[in-house]
């Protein structure tokens, strides 16, 4: 299996979280192509899912995100499921209430969710949130290891 796994980062923290997808993705014998989407607006859409991630800025997307989201599905991008992640500050401790409550609909993953399920593509309804410990970061120490953990579930369910 391919896996996109498409980011856009500010200040380098959602570039780790990126990469440690990808990296959950080859260790479990699969392939993972990383994409930057400051240095390429457009890739190559070619892969069996994706991973689309963003810092939470302001309470939203980064506008680099929201273009790429808003044009999956021109880009050819249909059917294949998405995952949706993101990083930002004061995200609960307990993965659990990450996605209850008002948690559920905050941060830039849960609005790029909500933006491609209105285009009609496949979209996880979970969505990944990253705690950063300031505004510029650094990722919580157990943020990467967090990415990995939700990367070995979200792969599991979408193979079911």
């Amino acid at each position: 299996m391919k896996s996109m796994v498409v980011y856009d980062s500010v200040y380098g923290n959602t570039k780790k979280v990126a990469e440690a997808i990808a990296e959950e993705i080859k260790a479990g014998g699969n392939e993972a192509v990383l994409v930057n989407l400051r240095e390429n607006a457009k890739p190559a859409l070619e892969g069996d899912m994706m991973f689309l991630g963003s810092p939470t800025r302001w309470f939203k997307m980064t506008s680099v995100a929201k273009d790429f989201a808003k044009n999956l599905k021109a880009m050819g991008w249909k059917e294949q499921p998405i995952v949706m992640f993101d990083t930002m500050m004061g995200v609960p401790e307990d993965m659990a209430e990450r996605n209850k409550g008002s948690w559920a609909t905050k941060g830039a993953a849960a609005k790029l969710r909500d933006l491609a399920k209105a285009d009609g593509l496949n979209v996880k309804d979970e969505v990944l949130h990253i705690g950063v410990t300031g505004m510029k970061g650094p990722l919580t120490a157990t943020g990467q290891e967090e990415a990995k953990n939700y990367t070995k579930q979200a792969l599991a369910s979408l193979n079911k």
